[in-house]
């Protein structure tokens, strides 16, 4: 079956989104796509539903018709996938594709941004995690527990927090501000709106309200949102400190809210920062071709 494969597919999915790349077996790329999210905590065909969707995005985008499944081998990282049970049902529900390669998407964001060598990386999207493959091959994994308990300084987090601030506004046990109320705005405008908001948010809508907690404190250094973003660093600097007790291996600072941090972080951490030298899709096409080049 192997022998009929023609294209890799490398997938990064969470609680936010799907993405797909395309590439041939040398592991050249040659389109992407996306879709909706495929987090596994949805269920395995929610989120296979979203990937078969990006990946006929991503083939439409590369002006071709859709091959069958059993010419594609994917590897795949996933949100979700720690839960050995939804990783199971996930990958038992498996359409047809040749060759399946299942991680966690921390652990193909790790892959793409230092392309298998070792190195750590602290993700802050939707969720937050830290992972890292040190000098003499261990793994280690921080953070990534889910929201709300855990995924500190990720976006949901960050809105986690707003929303307790504008109770604590709300109710008259603090201060007024542009700041509050942006995310009033944000949530429906008024106290009985933001009963109903609450009722049905959900990981996502928290996220929503981060790029509200970073505008605030970049734009106008709202002493909250300030205090927000500061408590969040200090989270990261705790994440790699975790991930690598030497503090010698380089760490990359990935997804949607690491650029927004740099502004906080202590020099001891950026001076141990490098450029992702790719994302966690182009993490997963490094995996599976591995993983085929291995057969």
């Amino acid at each position: 079956m192997l022998n009929t494969v023609n294209y890799l597919i490398g997938v990064d999915g969470g609680g936010s989104g799907t993405r797909v790349a395309i590439a041939n077996l040398d592991g050249f790329e040659l389109a992407r796509g996306s879709a909706g999210a495929s987090g596994l905590r949805n269920g395995a065909d929610f989120a296979w539903n979203s990937i078969l969707q990006a990946v006929t995005s991503a083939f439409y985008n590369y002006r071709r018709q859709t091959p069958d499944l059993a010419h594609m081998a994917i590897g795949m990282g996933l949100a979700g996938v720690h839960n050995k049970e939804w990783a199971e049902d996930f990958a038992g529900a498996n359409p047809g594709f040749a060759r399946l390669r299942l991680e966690t998407d921390a652990y193909t964001t790790l892959l793409g941004a230092h392309q298998g060598r070792p190195g750590g990386i602290v993700a802050t999207g939707t969720g937050s995690v830290g992972e890292s493959i040190l000098n003499d091959g261990t793994r280690r994994q921080v953070g990534g527990w889910g929201f709300p308990c855990g995924d500190e300084a990720g976006g949901a987090w960050l809105g986690l927090r707003a929303i307790n601030h504008l109770q604590q506004v709300l109710d008259g046990r603090d201060a007024a501000s542009v700041f509050s109320d942006a995310i009033l705005q944000r949530c429906g405008g008024n106290a009985a709106a933001l009963f109903r908001w609450l009722a049905s948010a959900n990981q996502g809508s928290y996220a929503q309200l981060a790029p509200v907690v970073v505008d605030c404190a970049s734009r106008n250094g709202i002493p909250i949102a300030v205090q927000i973003m500061q408590e969040a660093s200090r989270e990261i600097v705790k994440i790699a400190i975790a991930l690598d007790q030497s503090l010698t291996i380089p760490i990359a600072l990935c997804g949607g809210l690491a650029q927004p941090y740099l502004t906080y972080l202590p020099t001891s951490l950026l001076d141990r920062l490098i450029p992702a030298r790719g994302d966690s899709v182009s993490g997963a096409l490094l995996m599976i071709k591995n993983a085929m080049e291995s057969t």
